[in-house]
């Protein structure tokens, strides 16, 4: 008989399942939308499969739709993409891969991997999190494309059905309890600022990049923070 899993780490894996299947279901939009914008579906298919990060395909099958060069929209697709070295910055000394597991772990280090497993209290529920949403999130988003692909206009616009918001409300999910402490609430409000501002006037990616460095220029400056409460799941 195995082991029943420890508590925190359940926790860990709900979560991961949770955030995979809202993410998931956002790929049907995204396959529907680049198949209109003129892709094919084996574009669509293959760019979900290798890129896999879902604002860079977003922002690369805009410029394709406005009708820009394929040199502008691997460009600004690459720059919005770099968020994701700070994730894995993040994520590698709490992980402690090595070999072909650090390959893969890149490979799934997104937006939602990284918010899972920080947000986790124990080793073993930060590498539970981590590979349950990215796993989860790259098996569903890709299926998901192919199946928003294949349906193409058929659905119409996929933001009528509110997958447009889904993911966007998974990851404010897990960012809400993480801004109970005052200094966590000061660097958000100033990287909304910052991304508010940015966005009429920067190119796409920037602004993302810009709320980050926020982040990093407030940790590098500010006294370090006392150690968090020790608890369980349940305290939260």
């Amino acid at each position: 008989m195995s082991r029943p899993l420890a508590p925190e780490v359940s926790a860990a894996v709900r979560q991961g399942a949770g955030v995979a299947v809202a993410t998931g279901l956002y790929g049907i939009s995204f396959g529907a939308l680049a198949v209109v914008a003129g892709l094919s579906v084996a574009q669509t298919a293959a760019l979900s499969l290798l890129l896999f990060s879902g604002g860079s395909q977003f922002a690369l099958i805009g410029v394709v739709a406005a009708g820009g060069s394929p040199l502008a929209a691997v460009a600004t697709s690459t720059l919005l993409g770099a968020r994701n070295m700070l994730y894995g910055a993040v994520v590698s000394p709490l992980l402690s891969l090595h070999g072909w597991r650090r390959a893969v772990a890149a490979q799934v280090t997104i937006d939602e991997s990284t918010a899972v497993a920080v947000g986790q209290r124990t080793p073993a529920a930060v590498r539970a999190g981590f590979w349950t949403a990215g796993v989860g999130v790259f098996v569903l988003w890709n299926a998901f494309t192919l199946v928003g692909a294949l349906a193409g206009d058929a659905l119409g616009d996929p933001r009528a059905w509110g997958l447009d918001a889904a993911a966007g409300a998974a990851f404010l999910a897990l960012v809400w309890p993480r801004l109970a402490e005052r200094r966590a609430q000061a660097v958000a409000g100033l990287a909304v600022v910052v991304t508010l501002a940015l966005v009429p006037v920067a190119p796409a990616g920037i602004p993302v990049l810009a709320a980050a460095g926020v982040a990093i220029v407030v940790g590098a400056t500010a006294p370090a923070a006392p150690p968090p409460a020790t608890g369980t799941e349940a305290d939260r």
